[in-house]
Parts: C-alpha cells; sequence; structure tokens
C-alpha cells in the first residue's frame, strides 16, 4: 500500500485515541436497523486494530461505549451493545494473540454486567504477555466521572494525613486516572464529521492534534487510520509553545528603545 511508504517514522504518534461515530446513522442511510450499524463498526474495530499492529503503533484506545449510553440509550439496545462486546472478545481474541496486540480497558466497568465482566477479564488475561499494540476499550466511560473518581482518591489521600491540599499536583491526579500507566493520545481521530469530543479524555487530549473525518465508523478501514496518521505527520506540534520560525520571527518584531 503507497500509503504505508509515504509515513515518516519519525513523525508517527505513540498514541492514537478515536471517538467511532456513526453507526446509527450508517444504518438509518441504508433503510437498516441501529443493531446493523453496530454489528458492522465492530468489523472496523479489528481492521483498525490490526493496521495498528502492522504499524507498530504503541497504544490505540477506542471510546466503545460512553458512561451516557448506559443512561441515555434503549435498554435493548444497550443490552445488544454488550453482547456485541462479548461476542467481539470472543471470536477475535485468537486474532488478537497472532498480531500480538494486548487488550485492557479503561472506565467504571465494575457497573457492566458480570458475565460481561468475566468475558472482559478473560480477553486481559489470554492478551496479557502481548507485546505490541495495546487496545484500550472504553467502557461505561466518561471523562468528567473520572475526573470525579480522581478528586474522590485524592480526597482520601487528604483524609488520611497522606497529602495537603496544597501540596496536590499535576502529576497527583494523573497517578489517580483510568489512564495512569498510558501515555496522553498523540492523536485524537473522531468519525461522522462531529466537531465536538464527547466528554473523551478530557485531561489527557489538552496537546494532542484533532483528525475529523466525515467518514462513519463502519466505512472506517486501516486505510483511513493511515490517512490520519499521515496527517498528523504533516502537522508542526507546539504544546502551548512556538516553532523555531516564528520565534525567531517573534525576536526579529521586539521593538528595541532607542
Amino acid at each position: 500500500m503507497a500509503i504505508f511508504r509515504r509515513l515518516d517514522p519519525t513523525r508517527m504518534p505513540e498514541h492514537v485515541a478515536i471517538i467511532m461515530d456513526g453507526n446509527g446513522r450508517w444504518a438509518g442511510k441504508r433503510s437498516m436497523k441501529r443493531f446493523v450499524g453496530h454489528k458492522q463498526g465492530a468489523e472496523s474495530v479489528q481492521f483498525v486494530v490490526e493496521t495498528a499492529s502492522r504499524i507498530n503503533l504503541p497504544w490505540l484506545t477506542l471510546y466503545a461505549f460512553s458512561l451516557e449510553n448506559s443512561l441515555r440509550r434503549p435498554r435493548l439496545e444497550v443490552s445488544f451493545l454488550m453482547r456485541l462486546l462479548s461476542s467481539y472478545l470472543a471470536s477475535n481474541v485468537e486474532r488478537m494473540n497472532d498480531n500480538n496486540v494486548r487488550i485492557q480497558y479503561i472506565g467504571r466497568t465494575a457497573e457492566l454486567p458480570s458475565e460481561v465482566r468475566d468475558r472482559m477479564e478473560w480477553a486481559a488475561e489470554a492478551t496479557c504477555r502481548n507485546t505490541g499494540t495495546t487496545l484500550t476499550l472504553a467502557l461505561n466511560y466518561g471523562s468528567r466521572s473520572e475526573l470525579v473518581d480522581a478528586v474522590r482518591a485524592l480526597a482520601r489521600e487528604v483524609e488520611q494525613g497522606l497529602l495537603r491540599p496544597d501540596q496536590v499536583t499535576e502529576h497527583d491526579i494523573e497517578r489517580h486516572l483510568y489512564t495512569r500507566d498510558m501515555p496522553d493520545p498523540d492523536l485524537l481521530i473522531r468519525t461522522s464529521g462531529e466537531m465536538r469530543i464527547s466528554n473523551y479524555l478530557l485531561w489527557q487530549i489538552a496537546y494532542t492534534e484533532i483528525f475529523v473525518t466525515e467518514r462513519l465508523w463502519p466505512d472506517f478501514r486501516g486505510s483511513h487510520l493511515l490517512e490520519a496518521i499521515e496527517a498528523f505527520g504533516a502537522r508542526n506540534r507546539r504544546f502551548g509553545g512556538l516553532s523555531e520560525s516564528e520565534g525567531g520571527a517573534l525576536a526579529g518584531s521586539v521593538l528595541v528603545p532607542r
């Protein structure tokens, strides 16, 4: 594939996060039920995961099921999504092992059905020795709830006398996030053309590059992941500062008092 040859190995992201959006609209455009869109979306997950493995992407995090999904979607649809997750894990663990992919989860997963948690734990254990891409599924996840959980943990430390309020740093917050053992995303991809973050990794994406595509998630493939990564490689990341060229231009424009 030509796009593989165009990727600059020195400008690759370490961590890509994706908001997988558009399953329902994909189905609606075809006069199908939403369930069909979700099922097709699960196929896209595996295409993208295998491509991530082929390019040795260390971290891939997918927004699979939000906290709002569990509260606001019809119960029948939520039940289907839980069965689809369980089925996906059962069907793809062998392929994950073949591709050296390790799976893990973030979110309030303790609130998921016990049979789903059992399957999740089984898949994590079955792939825990793999050393390639780490696939993280955000399940029953909401970034605000993540921050609430982190603040609660810090409050307990203060209550126990382990930390003073005036000692709290950004690092203290980060060590209580669900993602504490992960690097922040370098690239966030959102499908379906929506221009919003949807309560996803709000702390972690402070300096993340964002790539939005009109393509609906069920139509998203590994080649589209590579296109986003190629676009990422062409960007100049500043992390709140200035590039060398901008800094030089600014320095040259400073007025020196006479």
